[in-house]
């Protein structure tokens, strides 16, 4: 009572040249990723596609990386330099939106997302690793906040650009504004290139001393999934980003039965990522308050019942607003915090293993969660699959609560 959450800038000595470096690729990257996504709902939409072929497409993103999540974690966790990663990932990224803006079936989409969620998982599992290889365990949850805080901005910055470059378009214009916005999203991406280009220089080597490399014994994936909090840390991640992919992908097909417009569909995403970078910057104080698991709770049995007020039919763009200002500063929370409870529970030469097997199953997330809220999408409409990604956010909330305190 009576003690402010305080926003607390990572300056000094606790904030290396890297992390700076580390977020500037983060923000271009997501902006991308954030600004091509829904694009490839509305893409979609003018080659004749459903509500159906829309949730196959979002898992399709995700099933390319599904395969190669786990060996690249090991690889990383073997390399010394993690900088070419990031470069190599950023490139794939530049590559599926260019893809895409020139896409003219659904196959061809399928195959630019594909190649969009590559660029990804790569980039994602270099960067989240180089942060828990470079951060001191007390500054863990920090650094994963301005990280994931980067992420935010990103996916802030993403819709209101879609928003703004899509305006009231339909039909054929509808096609040619999209071309034009996924060629801005391959820039966005290839303006973080120098970005990865400056943290190959000031840094990126292992630590001296820290474990790792060719003699690193080799860490079993069932023995990290039997480590206490890694389940359930595993399966709210992948409730928080499925639940954001949702309402990305579906959240355009909400609005246009709504008659709602595009461009107010991008500041709706847009609000909701603002929030999230909010909370992300005020993580560490709300950390010193409150216990990790509590704030894991909250983070995702708030976001569910936002995301229930978005889906009720009555919902108009005021009363979708709030709601998702309130959801995207709980789901902010959760996705950075479960990074540090995988990390934290597993051995210090297994951390991008942890945090590779934490995208894997986030990736089986987005293969399976949308498949199933397509298919209840089918059956209830759009709005059905946010009501789907409200069931998941609950049952992540009720492992959370039976996970460890620590």
């Amino acid at each position: 009572m009576g003690s402010r959450l305080r926003f607390r800038w990572p300056a000094g000595p606790a904030a290396p040249r890297w992390l700076w470096w580390l977020v500037g690729c983060v923000i271009c990257t997501q902006t991308t990723i954030h600004l091509a996504r829904p694009l490839i709902s509305y893409r979609v939409i003018s080659q004749g596609g459903d509500a159906l072929a829309i949730g196959l497409i979002t898992a399709v993103y995700a099933l390319l990386p599904l395969a190669i999540a786990l060996p690249l974690g090991r690889l990383t966790d073997r390399t010394p330099r993690l900088s070419p990663f990031l470069l190599g990932g950023i490139v794939l990224m530049a590559l599926g939106p260019v893809l895409l803006a020139v896409s003219e079936s659904l196959g061809m989409i399928a195959l630019a997302s594909a190649v969009l969620g590559l660029g990804h998982i790569i980039f994602m599992v270099a960067g989240q690793g180089l942060v828990a290889r470079f951060s001191h365990e007390s500054e863990m949850d920090r650094n994963f906040g301005w990280f994931t805080a980067g992420a935010a901005m990103g996916q802030m910055a993403g819709p209101l650009t879609g928003g703004f470059l899509l305006g009231e378009a339909t039909g054929e214009a509808l096609q040619g504004a999209t071309s034009l916005a996924l060629l801005i999203a391959a820039g966005a991406a290839a303006c973080g290139i120098p970005a990865a280009i400056g943290l190959w220089v000031v840094g990126g080597r292992r630590p001296a001393g820290q474990r790792g490399g060719d003699d690193a014994p080799r860490q079993p994936i069932g023995r990290l999934l039997r480590r206490p909090g890694v389940p359930s840390g595993l399966f709210v991640s992948l409730a928080l980003l499925s639940s954001v992919d949702l309402l990305t992908a579906y959240l355009p097909l909400v609005a246009e039965n709504r008659g709602i417009a595009p461009a107010t569909v991008g500041v709706l995403l847009g609000i909701r990522a603002g929030s999230s970078i909010l909370s992300r910057l005020l993580l560490p104080s709300l950390i010193s308050r409150w216990a990790r698991r509590t704030l894991i709770v909250t983070s995702a049995l708030g976001a569910a019942g936002a995301l229930a007020v978005v889906s009720t039919p009555w919902s108009g763009p005021v009363t979708m607003a709030c709601a998702l200002a309130l959801g995207g500063f709980l789901l902010g929370i959760g996705q950075p915090l479960t990074m540090t409870a995988v990390v934290m529970a597993v051995p210090d030469d297994a951390r991008s293993t942890a945090l590779a097997l934490r995208l894997w199953a986030n990736r089986i997330g987005q293969v399976a969660l949308p498949a199933g809220a397509g298919a209840v999408a089918g059956a209830l409409g759009a709005a059905g699959a946010l009501w789907f990604a409200c069931l998941v956010l609950a049952l992540a909330a009720g492992a959370a609560r039976a996970g460890p305190r620590g």
